[in-house]
Order: C-alpha cells, then sequence, then structure tokens
C-alpha cells in the first residue's frame, strides 16, 4: 500500500536525530538549540500557581484572552502600530506550528515559496507538507548576503511568499534594514507575502539591530510573523508560539490551527503572561547574558583552533570542519558522519551543517552556546581534543 508521496522528499529531523545519539553516549549537546539553565523566576510561580489553581481546560481555541492580550501589549512596540489581539493573533503549539498554519493557510498545491539557504530544516518540509515547492535562493558566506534578482525572480515567476528567518537559523545572520526594505517593496510589487521566523528577536548583538518585516512601510498587510516564548524566555518545553498578522490572513489560520491541534496548553498561557509582562530591562539582561556566551565561546573556539563564522544574532555558530576532513582516516566522509564520530569519540554533540543548505555544503556543522558557563567550559575542554588530530598530519 502506498504512503503519501509527501514525505518521501524529507527525512526524520537531522537536529533531534543529532540529540538522541548525544543522549546515547552522554555527550554535551550542542546541537539542538535549548538552554540548560531556568525560565525567570517569574514564570516558575506563576506556574506553580497554575497547577493548584488552573485553567486546566481548553482555552480558546485560537488563545486565551489575556495571553493574547499581553502579547499585543508586548509586540506592538515592536510593530510600532496598534495589535488588535481578537482579530491578528493566533497562539499556537509552539513556533513550529506556527509555520505550518502560515504555510497552509496561504498556499494552494502547486504554489511557489521562496527559502533562503541556508535554512531551518523544518521550513522545507512546511512548503512540501503545505502542498507547495520550496525554491530555494542561496545566502553568500562569509556575510550571508543574497542576491535580490533572485528574490525579483521568483517573485515575478509567481512564488507566494518568502519565507524570512531574521536573526538567521543557522549562520545567525541578522537582515539590515536596506535589504529589508528591498524584499519588501518586492512583496508589495508582486502582492506575495513574507513568512517571517523571528524567534530570535531578542538575541542580536551590536552593532546590529532587529527589525521587524512586519514594521515596515506597506508591510503590515504582507508579513505573517511567527515566533514563540520558547528562546526568549528558556522555556522551549512550553511549545508556545504566535502568528500576528492582518486580520483578512489570520481569520483562516484561526481555522487551520482549530483543526491542527485544536488550541495551546491552558495552564502554560496562564503562566507565560508573566513573561511577556516583564520589563524591558528584562530583555536588556537577556541581551547582556547572550553577548557574553558568545564573546566566551567564540574566543574559546578560537584558542581551539576552530573556524567558525562570527554570528550577528542567535546563539548559534557555523565550525569549518575542511581541515579535519582533509586528513586520511575522515577520507569520504561526509559531515553527518564526522558529527557521529565527534558525539562518540570527542563527546560533543554538533548538527552538520549539511542539513541546512540546499547547496553541496559538507564542510560545517552547527553548534550553539545557550549553556550555563561551567558546560562551555567543558564542551571546549573536549573540542581542544581535536588539535591533536592537526597536531598528527604536521
Amino acid at each position: 500500500m502506498q504512503l503519501s508521496r509527501r514525505v518521501e522528499s524529507f527525512t526524520d529531523s537531522v537536529i533531534r536525530r543529532m540529540t538522541r545519539i548525544s543522549d546515547e553516549y552522554d555527550a554535551i549537546n550542542l546541537s539542538q538549540g535549548f538552554p540548560d539553565f531556568d525560565p525567570p523566576k517569574e514564570l516558575m510561580e506563576a506556574l506553580a500557581r497554575a497547577a493548584y489553581q488552573g485553567p486546566h481546560q481548553y482555552s480558546i481555541t485560537f488563545g486565551a484572552k489575556n495571553f493574547r492580550d499581553a502579547l499585543a501589549k508586548k509586540q506592538e512596540k515592536a510593530v510600532g502600530r496598534p495589535i488588535d489581539p481578537e482579530t491578528e493573533i493566533v497562539v499556537t503549539c509552539g513556533g513550529t506550528e506556527a509555520m505550518m498554519c502560515a504555510m497552509m493557510t496561504i498556499c494552494n498545491p502547486g504554489d511557489k515559496v521562496l527559502v533562503f539557504s541556508p535554512f531551518y530544516e523544518n521550513y522545507g518540509a512546511d512548503a512540501v507538507l503545505s502542498g507547495a515547492d520550496p525554491v530555494y535562493i542561496p545566502l553568500m558566506p562569509p556575510e550571508f548576503s543574497f542576491d535580490l534578482s533572485l528574490v525579483e525572480k521568483g517573485f515575478k515567476e509567481g512564488a507566494k511568499a518568502l519565507i524570512l528567518c531574521n536573526p538567521s537559523n543557522p549562520c545567525g545572520k541578522v537582515f539590515t534594514e536596506e535589504e529589508l526594505l528591498a524584499i519588501g517593496r518586492l512583496a508589495i510589487r508582486y502582492d506575495a507575502f513574507v513568512v517571517t521566523d523571528e524567534v530570535y528577536e531578542h538575541m542580536v548583538y551590536a552593532p546590529y539591530r532587529h527589525i521587524p518585516m512586519a514594521s515596515l512601510p506597506g508591510m503590515y498587510e504582507h508579513t505573517i510573523t511567527c515566533s514563540s516564548l520558547s528562546k526568549t524566555y528558556s522555556i522551549t518545553g512550553w511549545r508556545l508560539g504566535y502568528l500576528i498578522g492582518p486580520e483578512t490572513v489570520i481569520e483562516s489560520a484561526k481555522k487551520v490551527h482549530d483543526f491542527l491541534t485544536v488550541g495551546a496548553a491552558a495552564p502554560l498561557q496562564e503562566a507565560a503572561v508573566a513573561g511577556l509582562s516583564l520589563p524591558d530591562s528584562y530583555y536588556e539582561e537577556l541581551l547582556a547574558l547572550y553577548t557574553r556566551k558568545r564573546d566566551y565561546f567564540l574566543k574559546g573556539l578560537d584558542e581551539a583552533g576552530l573556524k567558525h563564522n562570527l554570528p550577528q544574532g542567535t546563539y548559534f555558530v557555523l565550525v569549518d570542519i575542511q581541515e579535519f576532513l582533509d586528513l586520511p582516516q575522515f577520507t569520504g566522509w561526509t559531515d553527518l558522519q564526522f558529527c557521529e564520530w565527534m558525539i562518540r569519540e570527542i563527546g560533543v554533540a554538533a548538527v552538520p551543517g549539511s542539513s541546512f543548505f540546499k547547496e553541496p555544503v559538507n564542510h560545517l556543522i552547527r553548534l550553539h552556546f545557550a549553556r550555563e558557563e561551567k558546560t562551555l567550559e567543558e564542551a571546549l575542554r573536549r573540542l581542544r581534543k581535536l588539535e591533536e588530530l592537526k597536531k598528527h598530519k604536521a
């Protein structure tokens, strides 16, 4: 009996597979991007109250009212315009569902969707599952710039939307205002959407700054903003995400979401209101925390002799492993094989870069630094074992 052809073009999540192998060998997991430190105290206290006081039954399917109210109040500062919590927000089961919901809302079978490469592995699968055909546009290192003419070509050929991760996972690129305006002008000209993933919006390192696509002139009606609370509040397991967009889109997105998951967890929405209500100082301290982690980890990579990019945002860094793949013992190896070897022999889990690129990229791995300093210190100590391989070559 034949199964759906939609799933024939992609595998299981390589990121989650690396976590499973990491757990098997008790390695330090720098592959799947979740922190090993607690959420803000205010959230944990609110969660404890919700455990006894509720709610424990379904909330409104598209999100509890107090959660949507708090989210609208927070995000309208970034967008620079009022957001109606009744008609312009859908609360989802994580940012993953938010993106899937957005794609299923706007795409018909056979539509084209533009995706920058490298990309978070779900984007291509989301396009395929919604019946669309992904068209990949390369981001060119070291700055991960792009050819705007390829974006226009895609829209001119009928692309319904462009998926924009900003800051970008896995490369840490923060799109400039000039780049965003250029993309926005094309989306307006060709009457297309920009579907954004802005989950790392509060992890943008000076001198770069995060500019929401929906805040740009004329773009609110052409933007569907997808995000979650996972990274900002260190609650990846709570699975609270959201869509923000124009009423005409959100009205349909509510229906898609209703039949996908019914609704996000009611007690967790109740508790998360405390996070959405935190003062601006929380986000300033969060950025300072991740800036220190980035600087500490990159300095450690330098001391270990590992080549890497300089992330402008997120908590990811791409490390170049070509010099190791050139060693005799790794002849013919893929980056996936090298990552599996690293878990077993070095005790550190990474993600093979090939899982993020449409292009044939086999020399990069992704690490993340959303860990306590003692964890990063031990990971760097283990990574220094790689130096021995180069010494033997010399």
